[in-house]
């Protein structure tokens, strides 16, 4: 946590859901980064050492989709809390690293603010 202010990474390949999200991080007042794709954000990863938690979506262009990318960064980035979101996958669980949590689209800001402020408290 930078300033006392988390730094969440918002991995989406839409622009317009991308800048809502963002906007969504940093009226919760947090720090927000931003990635068009699993590539873009391993890149962003490798050159900060202060982000708290990655917001993906699950479909993205690439090599990686979002589930794939949330397994790469709980192995190589362990502390990293992990927030999984898609409109069409109804995803298991169980799919996702341990302590992952997901969110159907259309999701709700409050709920999504909710979760990262949980997440972020450690509970």
């Amino acid at each position: 946590m930078l300033n006392g202010k988390a730094v969440i990474l918002v991995v989406e390949d839409s622009a317009l859901i991308r800048m809502g999200a963002v906007d969504l991080v940093q009226s919760a007042g947090y720090e927000a980064l931003e990635a068009s794709n699993a590539e873009e954000a391993i890149r962003i990863l490798e050159s900060r050492s202060d982000i708290d938690l990655v917001f993906t979506d699950v479909e993205m262009p690439g090599t990686m989709d979002g589930i794939k990318l949330s397994h790469y960064i709980r192995n190589r980035w362990p502390p990293v809390k992990l927030m999984v979101a898609s409109g069409r996958a109804i995803l298991q669980e169980s799919s996702l690293p341990e302590g992952s949590q997901f969110f159907s689209k259309p999701y709700s800001d409050h709920a999504i603010a909710d979760a990262m402020a949980r997440m972020l408290l450690g509970s």
